[in-house]
Parts: C-alpha cells; structure tokens; sequence
C-alpha cells in the first residue's frame, strides 16, 4: 500500500498553463522543531537475501534530536555504538508537484513520477531550483515531506522526517517542454528520472538531461555523447518509493565552454 505525505498547497500560478515549465526558487527551508522520526528498516531494493534475513526484526521508530545551533541530529536513544554518531542537518523537501493532466487518475501523495511528487531526492534544498512541467491551468503547485536530514536513496523508507518554513517564488517559462522534474544548484544542472526500476529510472534520466543538452547547447549526436560519457554524474535518489529515481548531474563549468 502506498503511503502519504502532508502537503501544502495546491498554489494556482498566474499564467501558468499547459505545455509551459514552471520554475521553483526554494528560498528558505529552515527547521521549526527540535526532533524529527525515522526508523531502522531498510527497503527492500537495496537488501540481498542474506541481508534482508539480518533485517528480518527491524522497523522500529527511531527518534532523533535536532540541535539547529550545532547543525547536527543525534538519536535520543542511540544503540551502544552509536553514543558518538551525528548527522548533519541538511534540510530538503521530499515532495514538490504539480497537477496531473484531467484525464489521468490523481496520484497519491506518496507517489512520484513526470510531474515530480514525492522525489525523495536530497539536493532539493535551500537554494535549488526545481523545474516540472506544467500539465493544467495554473500548475497547482504542492509540496511537503519536510527532511531535517537524509542520506541517498532513502534507505530506511523515512528520512528525519520533521516540518520546515518554507518560502518559494516561482516563474514559468512559457512554451518549454520537459520531460520530467530537473533540478539546479550553483553548481550543476540535474535531470531526473522516476521509474518502477532503477535500470530505467538511469535511462529516463539520461534521456531528460541529453534533451536538456540538445535544447540549450544545440549539440549533435556525436557532441552529446562526448558530453555525457566524460561528464555525467549519477546518483540514486530514490529507492523506497514504487518508482525508484536515479538523477544525472553535470557541473555547470563543464559546460561553460559550450556557451
């Protein structure tokens, strides 16, 4: 049974109609509470039989203490060797969507796909720009899944799952056609792909940002392959989920010759 996240939204954005990208500027994320849950499960696609057989009795709650003025997360009852272990607080939303086409069923919220959802991918962070296309007047924009923290692929079926502030200013793009979610940071361009397995989850991937290449950079074939075989960086971004996401990155000033 797929599970549900609480979102905020739907937000109608002016001008925004179908065919167009909108563009989500995530301004500020920032931590409105001292604890966060997770558990100690781990999914099943990361698991070989030997190590599902050594996870048979987990899925206990774990909770976890979020100190925002040492920027870390300590379990409060940590297991005897982990009295000393920490993790960075690195805030990120799980989910941002927008709106089906009418004539598709409403995914739940639990769920991902071209129109983003429920990403689970770590580097949707303060800063980041996440771009989906628009599919219904007005985008309707949700989001949510607050993370204080979490490491790829979302091991454990839950991050430290927490809520947030959250401050966005969006712009659309008209006329732009996206394949699925992209995401940008100072430093790279990400094209993602959600799929029912990570195989092709990596070729929706590939196949987004070699059309992002294409549209901006106007390059061949030949030129796009050079590209992604010296330059592409991939990461599982998702594997808890009934689609499992892989995303492409490549540095931005790898491409500044390009221009």
């Amino acid at each position: 049974m797929l599970g549900g996240n609480p979102e905020t939204g739907p937000f109608y954005v002016d001008t925004a109609a179908p065919g167009d990208v909108l563009v989500v500027h995530l301004n500020r994320l920032r931590l409105n509470r001292d604890f966060a849950v997770s558990d100690d499960f781990m999914v099943g696609r990361a698991l070989d039989p030997e190590l599902a057989a050594t996870m048979k009795d987990n899925g206990k709650s774990v909770r976890w203490h979020l100190d925002t003025a040492r920027g870390v997360a300590t379990s409060e009852s940590p297991g005897e060797h982990l009295k000393q272990f920490s993790v960075p607080l690195r805030p990120m939303l799980g989910c941002v969507a927008v709106a089906v086409p009418p004539q598709v069923a409403a995914p739940g919220t639990g769920d991902s796909g071209w129109y983003g959802g429920n990403m689970d991918f770590n580097e949707v962070v303060e800063g980041a720009t996440v771009y989906l296309p628009v599919n219904v007047a007005g985008a309707l924009l949700y989001f949510g899944d607050g993370h204080a923290a979490q490491g790829d692929g979302e091991l454990n079926g839950n991050a430290l799952e927490t809520s947030m502030d959250v401050e966005v200013t969006v712009d659309v793009i008209p006329s732009r056609n996206i394949p699925g979610p992209r995401v940008e940071s100072d430093t790279h361009i990400m094209a993602m792909g959600l799929a029912g397995s990570v195989d092709d989850a990596v070729r929706a991937a590939t196949s987004n940002m070699a059309k992002w290449l294409t549209d901006e950079y106007k390059l061949n074939p030949s030129e796009l392959a050079q590209v992604l075989g010296t330059s592409a960086e991939y990461k599982v971004s998702e594997l808890a989920d009934r689609n499992a996401g892989v995303v492409l990155k490549i540095r931005k000033d790898r491409l500044q010759s390009l221009k």
